[in-house]
């Protein structure tokens, strides 16, 4: 089948603003977007850039809007978008470098704030911390995270206030303050627990929509919400 890619271009170097280019190719319907944007790269235009690296969902850096949606362009199929023409476009919210490719800088900086690591100033023990299948189950669904950063980039809170740490960090914080192990839970949710923290989710469930994991965004931010309340 041919289908039309009309992709969203962007040089700094030689243009003012983005622009759109049409490029028509020959694809099979389980073929990737990815495949497609690679196919168009090395056959029609070596200058078209974006970011791409395991190609298995795994890493999360080929996140862009393919037909108006947030998606993993190695996960989604043409024959899944149903069109004779698709429209690809750099994530929102972020500046664009060059085509596809966005600064991610400001997101990592959001995602810092929260210390999505574990914090435990005792001694280690000599094997592993003990943690039950229960306590491993409360925060499971928040470790499925890959920080592809879809789900912050489909919030319009996002959209607005680049200071506002988005949906990706709540859950990699979300992933720790609930984690048994961890001691650093109060400090997290005094960072969250500011105007461009949880209360400005106005629970639209975009992020939820968005993931390309699958994680219940919102309801892991309706539980930082719930910590902070009584805690």
């Amino acid at each position: 089948m041919q289908v039309t890619f009309k992709i969203q271009r962007y040089n700094p170097e030689t243009d003012s603003q983005p622009h759109w280019e049409d490029y028509q190719l020959d694809v099979e319907p389980k073929d990737r977007i990815l495949d497609a944007l690679l196919d168009i790269k090395r056959t029609i235009d070596g200058t078209l850039t974006f970011r791409y690296s395991c190609a298995h969902g795994v890493c999360g850096s080929d996140a862009m809007m393919i037909n108006g949606i947030n998606r993993l362009a190695c996960q989604t199929l043409v024959q899944d978008l149903k069109a004779d023409t698709i429209k690809v476009a750099p994530i929102k919210g972020m500046d664009v470098l060059k085509d596809l490719v966005t600064d991610f800088d400001p997101f990592f900086e959001h995602l810092e704030e929260v210390k999505p690591y574990l914090i435990n100033d005792e001694l280690p023990p000599s094997r592993e911390r003990h943690q039950s299948i229960e306590e491993r189950e409360r925060f499971d669904d928040t470790t499925k995270c890959i920080m592809c950063g879809i789900c912050t980039t489909a919030c319009p809170s996002f959209w607005t206030n680049g200071e506002y740490i988005g949906p990706a960090a709540f859950v990699n914080a979300h992933r720790f303050i609930f984690d048994s192990r961890d001691e650093g839970a109060q400090e997290r949710l005094e960072v969250l627990n500011d105007k461009d923290g949880v209360w400005r989710c106005h629970t639209i469930f975009n992020c939820t929509d968005a993931c390309p994991r699958e994680i219940n965004v919102t309801q892991a931010i309706a539980e930082l919400k719930n910590a902070i309340t009584f805690t």
